[in-house]
């Protein structure tokens, strides 16, 4: 099967944002996680490498998949292949 441009560009754009997403998800899993142990100042009360640990990792987490949802929405709509709701 041969994809026509506009499905080479729509899956170009797709693997762009999951890239970047991705990223991010490593950046605040891994290297943050990492570093946690040196930010030692509170936050809301807290030490701030508790709260990246226990709540901030799940925030950004939370906020990456809104984001994707939200773009993939608007990608899906832009290139005209948008999920047609049923009555």
């Amino acid at each position: 099967m041969q994809l026509t441009e506009s499905q080479k560009e729509y899956w170009s754009k797709n693997l762009r944002m999951t890239s970047f997403l991705l990223a991010i998800w490593f950046v605040v899993t891994f290297v943050v996680g990492f570093y946690a142990r040196d930010l030692n100042f509170n936050f809301f009360g807290w030490p701030f490498s508790f709260w990246v640990g226990a709540q901030g990792a799940l925030v950004i987490y939370v906020l990456i998949i809104a984001y994707y949802a939200h773009y993939m929405n608007k990608l899906d709509q832009e290139y005209d292949c948008a999920e047609v709701e049923e009555d």
